[in-house]
């Protein structure tokens, strides 16, 4: 199990991946702020998983070939409630897979540990991990109503007794109920959703244009030279510790290094 603080994770392979988007604040099981903080990792055939509650989740391809997969299958967004229980929790704006980005949901059952137990694709690019945790082998563990404040729990109780008047349907109830969620901080509106996404894209064409060599800066020219110096020489390292340079054409390498930074 890695920890991270502050929103820097420590020795954990989230740190090296960057999110499209900032995750949102805790909330939720007030239990679940013991995991608020802390990631846990586990391997399923190629690939290592690393869930970190309210803040994502990641992919780590474990192979040898070059520039093995890893990416982040979403970000901490809010919570998937149905019938007064927190059902799963939303990792959305992953990276991008085709026309659309990575998502993942995470659902908890009651165990002796906090593990996960496993991993899957439902649907192209939308995951699902299963995660045991004591923190939910409570009853009312995962209850949303004694979660709220006392405004909240009055305004859920109105909407209970319009609705068995009839004066709103279930779909009315519905609908304002998940605005009573998005009070509580537990959903995001509409609104917001659509925000949090447009900022990303905009950010994203901003840093296409810098790939592009359309700096805005000296400074944000010389940190991609930076990144494409260190790339160069991780690979160099990598073709050193495998032998694979001796074999084949042992001055490649030293070529490209000389060439970019004689550039």
């Amino acid at each position: 199990m890695n920890s991270y603080q502050g929103g820097a994770v420590a020795e954990t392979n989230v740190n090296k991946l960057k999110m499209r988007v900032t995750p949102s604040n805790f909330s939720g099981p007030p239990l679940f702020s013991r995991l608020n903080g802390k990631c846990f990792s586990k391997t399923f055939d190629d690939y290592k998983y690393e869930f970190c509650p309210f803040w994502n989740v990641t992919q780590h391809e474990q192979s040898l070939r070059w520039n093995p997969y890893s990416g982040i299958l979403g970000v901490w967004q809010e919570w998937e409630i149905e019938n007064n229980t927190f059902v799963a929790m939303v990792m959305r704006e992953g990276d991008k897979c085709g026309n659309k980005h990575r998502t993942t949901k995470v659902y908890f059952k009651c165990g002796k540990e906090n593990v996960i137990t496993n991993v899957s694709e439902p649907s192209t690019c939308n995951y699902r991990v299963d995660f045991t945790t004591p923190y939910t082998c409570h009853l009312q563990a995962l209850l949303v109503y004694p979660t709220l404040n006392s405004s909240l729990k009055t305004e859920w109780g109105l909407l209970e007794g319009q609705l068995a008047a009839g004066h709103i349907t279930k779909k009315g109830y519905k609908k304002y109920l998940s605005q009573v969620f998005v009070k509580a901080g537990y959903m995001l509106s509409t609104e917001t959703k659509n925000l949090v996404s447009a900022k990303a894209v905009a950010l994203e064409k901003k840093e296409e244009a810098n790939k592009d060599g359309q700096f805005d800066n000296l400074y944000t020219c010389t940190e991609e030279f930076r990144k494409l110096k260190k790339e160069v020489e991780d690979l160099k390292e990598q073709l050193e510790n495998k032998n694979i340079e001796a074999n084949h054409h042992p001055g490649v390498m030293d070529d490209m290094y000389n060439h970019m930074v004689d550039d």
